[in-house]
């Protein structure tokens, strides 16, 4: 009898293939209508409405139907000099539990908050200028408060064709004669449905069924790491939950943990980041994970970017030559200067400079990007420009132990020599490990900032604004961090470094397993892995692959691995080959991945997670794909051979009638989907091995 895995138990309920925006190319426009009394914005699949004087009073996913307000609150709050100030809002319902239409037409507006003044539309504003940018709609609320004469809140509020999310942020103009401090904001409160109702206290609470991140992300390569700038709070004047304590976690606040104590001078603004909101339209594990990836995919398109890289371990000029002629040879598209290299981007040397100008030169004729790496926040740099512990008023106790403070002038000239050096190599990328990942600075004498509480928020704004930059020049980002919305194009899979220097049986079954779970919630594209060509920390001559030729078995099966999951590895070492042999082993799995990229870059759905146990694999599904819509990818790391038969849901690939399977290159045979959407395929695994099968 076929085996269908326990992950494999998608909800039928969520499984319509004629509205499914996951597996449909119609394109969901998104519209705004309006009256006298209210305005909606919506695609289709998420709508949001206000009432004429900007309150919000829906917020909903269209598919299911599905309400996730429960009460009106203000669209914002601010406080400047000082003083705080809510921006909209209305007058608060007795019951927080649920949106009474009878109060929406009896409510006045909140007392003493900032009153709208218009609504207009705007043109789509993405977050940087891309050739796969999304489209969509913007609309603009305007907002003033009689005592504040000459300060404008507008409240931004954008949604994208074809993706069941909003996004949202706040401006804050003054156009009086005087210099103000924006000391707080908050750009979204937001009372959402709770997501679980508990009397109790409860350790680990489920959330509201949405994904919300925003562009002040640091110090995290999941996306679920890093909310600095949003956070889930309980809401003790929702008096009618459930929960006796009123410790359900159900309002969510955009607001940065300091500050941002930024002045805002005469004439001038201040624009915040963006809080992002995706409505789930199902608890499904997996299909979430879509949803998830096809949003970076929508509104980080650079994210897709993902060449074949060499993470080169020497900077001696015939090294680099070599390596450079070995990966045109083998089809890479990519050389990483590394860590332990030699490279040097903070230097203004300009022997050094000429240096790795001509490797960059080199490596365009041969038509490859080449670029370094760079070390930031976790190293010590002095006394006068670490950050400050606000704990103990000194160095040290930062996420990294140390680091340098990015506003410190020693910071300001690492980011005048870091973009100098790649203006005057013409490197194509930068890898830029250790990037800021959120320490504050009690400093009150760095240049670039005057205390703790401006200091966090402008040294994000300090790294985004140079990665934006990068991203103007076509520079490719590796940052071990969640920048993606701030330009980055790739980070860490997810691994444990010390793993690459297990023996190399094990480095197999712990590379699958990490790019198992790192492909919940990213793309393939979005994540890479290690190849220890070379010893890394350690494991000798057992943990490593060279001299390649002597273990060409588990080389291929590093390619397998990564390749066979659309995922790129830092293939770490000063070569790609050292015989004959060996270049056709490469050339042979870079073929086969560029042969099927399209598919094997596209969205993973998981099969069964490599336990060493039994066969272990994953289906990728690309329903609008030219040729391939799937690719079922299966590994055996097992000493015995595996016979089965084995259930594969094929509904994310689009083919839901009929398959056209194909094992490699053999006759393919077409194939009657199930009622369930499934396919049943007769697996032969040899030891050791890895085979996958075409889907049309």
């Amino acid at each position: 009898m076929p085996v269908l895995p326990a992950l494999l138990a998608f909800s039928m309920a969520t499984m319509n293939p004629a509205r499914d925006w996951l597996l449909s190319s119609r394109n969901f426009v998104t519209q705004v209508t309006q009256d006298k009394d209210r305005i909606t914005m919506t695609n289709g699949l998420v709508s949001r409405s206000w009432l004429s004087d900007g309150a919000c009073y829906s917020f909903r996913e269209e598919t299911q139907k599905a309400e996730f307000l429960r009460a009106v609150r203000p669209e914002a709050s601010v406080t400047i000099d000082g003083h705080l100030y809510q921006v909209g809002g209305l007058e608060p319902a007795a019951d927080q539990a649920y949106i009474d239409p009878a109060h929406l037409m009896t409510a006045k507006p909140l007392a003493g908050a900032f009153e709208l003044s218009s609504i207009s539309r705007a043109p789509y504003l993405p977050l940087i200028a891309h050739p796969k940018n999304p489209t969509g709609k913007r609309l603009v609320f305007v907002y003033r408060h009689p005592s504040l004469e000459g300060i404008d809140v507008l409240v931004n509020v954008q949604m994208a064709d074809s993706l069941p999310a909003v996004s949202k942020w706040i401006e804050v103009r003054n156009y009086t004669p005087k210099t103000v401090r924006l000391n707080r904001f908050q750009n979204e409160i937001l009372a959402a449905v709770e997501g679980e109702s508990s009397v109790d206290a409860t350790p680990d609470w489920r959330k509201p069924n949405m994904f919300v991140t925003s562009d002040y992300t640091f110090g995290g390569m999941s996306p679920y790491s890093h909310a600095k700038g949003i956070h889930w709070q309980d809401d003790p004047s929702f008096g009618t939950q459930v929960n006796y304590d009123l410790k359900t976690p159900c309002l969510l606040l955009g607001e940065p943990q300091y500050g941002p104590d930024i002045d805002i001078p005469a004439g001038q603004s201040f624009t915040s980041y963006r809080v992002h909101e995706l409505l789930y339209d199902s608890t499904d594990r997996e299909r979430n994970g879509l949803a998830v990836r096809k949003f970076f995919r929508t509104l980080a398109p650079w994210s897709l970017d993902s060449p074949l890289m060499l993470h080169l371990t020497s900077t001696n000029p015939a090294t680099v030559h070599t390596a450079i002629d070995q990966a045109a040879e083998c089809g890479f598209e990519m050389i990483i200067l590394s860590f332990g290299s030699g490279v040097n981007m903070e230097s203004t040397d300009p022997k050094e400079i000429a240096k790795f100008k001509d490797f960059a030169d080199y490596a365009h004729k041969k038509g490859l990007r080449l670029g370094g790496y760079s070390l930031l926040a976790s190293r010590r740099i002095d006394d006068a420009n670490d950050v400050i512990n606000p704990k103990t008023g000194k160095t040290g106790g930062a996420i990294f132990g140390n680091s340098p403070c990015l506003l410190s002038k020693w910071g300001e000239d690492y980011f005048q020599n870091l973009q100098a050096f790649l203006e005057k190599t013409g490197f194509d990328l930068l890898e830029h490990d250790g990037s800021y990942p959120g320490d504050p600075c009690a400093s009150t004498t760095h240049p670039g900032h005057h205390g703790l509480d401006d200091s966090q928020y402008k040294q994000w704004q300090k790294i985004t604004d140079f990665y934006h930059w990068c991203r103007s020049k076509n520079i490719f980002l590796n940052v071990p961090d969640n920048y993606f919305l701030s330009g980055s194009n790739k980070t860490g899979m997810g691994y444990r470094e010390t793993n690459w220097s297990l023996p190399r049986a094990q480095q197999h079954i712990h590379c699958r397993q990490n790019l198992y779970d790192g492909t919940w919630e990213k793309t393939p594209a979005m994540g890479w892995t290690f190849v220890p060509l070379v010893q890394y920390q350690g494991g000798g001559d057992a943990a490593t692959i060279e001299p390649l030729h002597e273990h060409l078995a588990d080389y291929e099966m590093h390619l397998a691995n990564n390749l066979g999951y659309g995922a790129q590895a830092c293939y770490r070492g000063p070569r790609l080959y050292d015989t004959p042999e060996t270049k056709a082993s490469v050339v042979k799995w870079v073929n086969w991945f560029k042969r099927y990229r399209e598919v094997l870059e596209s969205d993973v759905i998981h099969l069964r997670r490599c336990d060493g146990q039994t066969w272990d694999g994953v289906l990728h599904a690309s329903p609008n794909g030219k040729s391939e819509k799937g690719m079922l990818v299966l590994y055996n790391s097992t000493s015995h051979p595996i016979l089965e038969t084995i259930e594969v849901p094929v509904y994310y690939t689009g083919l839901l009638d009929n398959v056209t399977l194909a094992e490699k290159d053999e006759k393919p045979r077409k194939m009657k989907v199930s009622r369930g959407y499934s396919i049943s395929v007769d697996v032969n695994l040899t030891p050791g091995s890895m085979t996958w099968f075409t889907l049309r």
